[in-house]
């Protein structure tokens, strides 16, 4: 398989006053098309750093990224919003969904702002939002809102899914259907997702799973055996 992302040396640190805090430390790391990668560590060991960095909201202290053998490093302020606007989907743990808007406005917001865009309809049909769709956030449920969010990140039909613990604020059961949502897209869009977690069952889903520790990479598993995400358990 081939690399879309390729990090190499990748530093970055944090100046408090006289203190240097470093955040990663010389991450070296390609991330293949179409894998399903979990990042796994404890808080502050540098995993949403490193989320932010691959997704251009964020500029390492030193080190290299490429994106399809293009560096992000010496991209303009045009091409990184680009970079964000049409090749990276965003999930966080919060929703940030636009409280006035509906759940199809939510998604058909970006729609209309997306290069290639995959039809809101048929989004809302495979992330079981049909019957809610004319819905407000507020007279929705977390899951739910998460679904919207996740639909909102996939209909700008983009190359990378970058997820930010995207079931940390959901019950195991709802939490089971975002995998399978994410899984799915991983399998039938041939996208790449990585998802950054501190919970090492969801790891068990992934083709590859990177263990993060202080800000360097401890280690990384290639899973032979992905499960499916029903058999998540934690």
């Amino acid at each position: 398989l081939d690399a879309i992302l390729k990090i190499k040396n990748l530093t970055k640190e944090y100046v408090m006053g006289n203190v240097v805090a470093a955040a990663l430390k010389s991450v070296t790391l390609d991330i293949y098309e179409k894998e399903f990668l979990v990042i796994l560590g404890p808080s502050g060991s540098g995993k949403s750093t490193l989320l932010n960095i691959i997704g251009g909201i964020d500029s390492p202290t030193s080190g290299e990224i490429f994106f399809r053998n293009k560096s992000l490093n010496n991209s303009t302020e045009k091409e990184l919003t680009a970079y964000r606007r049409y090749a990276v989907g965003f999930i966080f743990q919060f929703y940030n969904l636009i409280p006035n808007l509906s759940a199809k406005e939510n998604i058909d917001l970006v729609a209309s702002i997306s290069k290639n865009p995959i039809d809101t309809d048929i989004l809302l049909e495979e992330t079981g939002l049909k019957e809610i769709s004319s819905h407000y956030p507020s007279q929705m449920s977390g899951g739910q809102q998460q679904r919207v969010a996740i639909a909102r990140s996939l209909v700008k039909n983009p190359e990378i899914l970058l997820c930010d613990e995207p079931t940390g604020a959901l019950d195991i059961k709802t939490g089971i259907q975002i995998l399978k949502l994410l899984k799915k897209f991983n399998d039938e869009y041939e996208k790449t997702v990585v998802i950054i977690t501190h919970n090492a069952s969801i790891a068990l889903i992934a083709n590859r799973i990177l263990y993060i520790k202080d800000g360097g990479i401890d280690r990384i598993e290639v899973n032979k055996n992905p499960i499916e995400a029903d058999d998540v358990v934690w």
